[in-house]
C-alpha cells in the first residue's frame, strides 16, 4: 500500500513571484494576462483523472479576481488554504501588516468556500528565525497549521536546523519551538498555544537536507533522481513527504519577463515544458493526499 503523501499547489500567477520583485510593480499586477485560472485548471484536470484530493493554498489576490475558480476547487474535494493576500514576504510585511495579510485572505477564502480555513503558506516560505512573530499571529487568527518553514539554507528562506518531517510548534516565553519527541498527527487542534508545522520535505543525503520535493527542485533535478530520493523518504525512512508545486510551472507558452536578472530567469523558466509530463509520472509513483486528512490521521 502507498504512503499518502501530501500534495500541494500554490496558487498564484507567473508576475506574483518573488523571482520577479524587482521587474514588475506590483500596482501594475492587473495590467498583465491572467493565466492561474487556466493553469490551475489543468492540474484540477489530471487529479481528477487519477481520483487525487490535495491542498491548494490560493492567494487572496487571486481569490478576489477569480471566486469561481476557489470554488471549483472546493466542489473537486480539495482542501483550499491560504497563501496570503498579496505574495509579499513576511519579513517585508512587518507584523501589523501580515496580520491584516493573513485574516483578510482567510476571510475571503471562508466566504468562498463556505468554511473553515485551517492551514496557511508564506510566500516564498519566508517564515524564518527572524520572524518568530509569525506564528504568533497565525495562531491568534484561527489557523491550525502552516506549511512555510523549508529546513535547508537559501538566500530567500530556509530553517535549516528544524525538523524535516511535520512536528508541533509550541509557544515558549520568548518564542515558538519544535516540541521534540512530539507527533502532530494526532493533534486535536484544541489548544491555542500549539501549531502543527508541515515543512516542505527534504532529502537526508551525506549529511546535508536535499530539497527534492517539488518547485523548481522538480525541474532541476532528473525525474528518475526524484523518484528515487522520494521513495527513500516513503520505504526508507518510513514517512510521507509534503511535495508542492505551482500553477505557471506548467505553462511553458507563459510570457517572458523583461529585466529579471540571470538567476531569476533560470529558478524560473528551467524546463517548464517537462513538469506537466513528470507531474503525471509523479502521481501514479507515489500516493497523494490532503495536508487537512494527514492532520488527525492516525500514527
Amino acid at each position: 500500500m502507498k504512503v499518502v503523501n501530501a500534495l500541494t499547489v500554490d496558487v498564484e500567477d507567473y508576475f506574483q513571484v518573488s523571482a520577479f520583485e524587482g521587474c514588475v510593480d506590483r500596482d501594475r499586477w492587473d495590467d498583465y494576462p491572467l493565466r492561474v485560472e487556466r493553469n490551475t485548471r489543468r492540474i484540477l484536470e489530471l487529479l481528477e483523472k487519477r481520483g487525487i484530493r490535495g491542498t491548494f493554498f490560493v492567494l487572496g489576490w487571486v481569490a478576489r479576481r477569480c471566486p469561481d475558480l476557489v470554488r471549483e476547487i472546493r466542489r473537486a474535494g480539495h482542501e483550499v488554504a491560504c497563501h496570503g493576500y498579496g505574495h509579499q514576504r513576511v519579513n517585508r510585511l512587518g507584523r501589523t501588516a501580515f496580520r491584516d495579510d493573513i485574516r483578510v485572505s482567510k476571510a475571503l477564502l471562508e466566504d468562498l468556500t463556505g468554511e473553515a480555513v485551517l492551514g496557511y503558506r508564506a510566500p516564498s516560505y519566508s517564515i524564518a528565525h527572524g520572524t518568530p512573530w509569525a506564528f504568533d499571529e497565525l495562531a491568534e487568527a484561527g489557523y491550525r497549521y502552516d506549511s512555510s518553514v523549508f529546513p535547508v539554507r537559501h538566500d530567500l528562506y530556509g530553517i535549516p536546523d528544524w525538523p524535516r518531517f511535520p512536528f508541533l510548534l509550541r509557544r515558549g516565553t520568548e518564542r515558538w519551538e519544535p516540541v521534540p519527541g512530539e507527533s502532530p498527527i494526532l493533534f486535536g487542534g484544541e489548544s491555542g498555544d500549539d501549531l502543527v508545522e508541515f515543512p516542505i520535505t527534504t532529502l537526508s543525503l551525506f549529511g546535508m537536507g536535499i530539497p527534492i520535493a517539488g518547485g523548481g527542485y522538480f525541474r532541476f533535478f532528473p525525474y528518475g533522481f526524484t523518484k528515487w530520493g522520494l521513495n527513500r523518504i516513503n520505504s526508507g525512512e518510513g514517512r510521507p513527504f509534503v511535495f508542492y508545486l505551482h500553477p505557471w510551472e506548467l505553462d511553458p507558452e507563459q510570457p517572458r519577463m523583461a529585466g529579471a536578472g540571470a538567476k531569476s530567469r533560470f529558478r524560473h523558466y528551467l524546463n517548464l515544458d517537462k513538469t506537466q509530463a513528470r507531474l503525471v509520472r509523479l502521481l501514479g509513483d507515489f500516493g497523494f493526499g490532503r495536508l487537512c486528512d494527514l492532520l488527525d490521521a492516525p500514527a
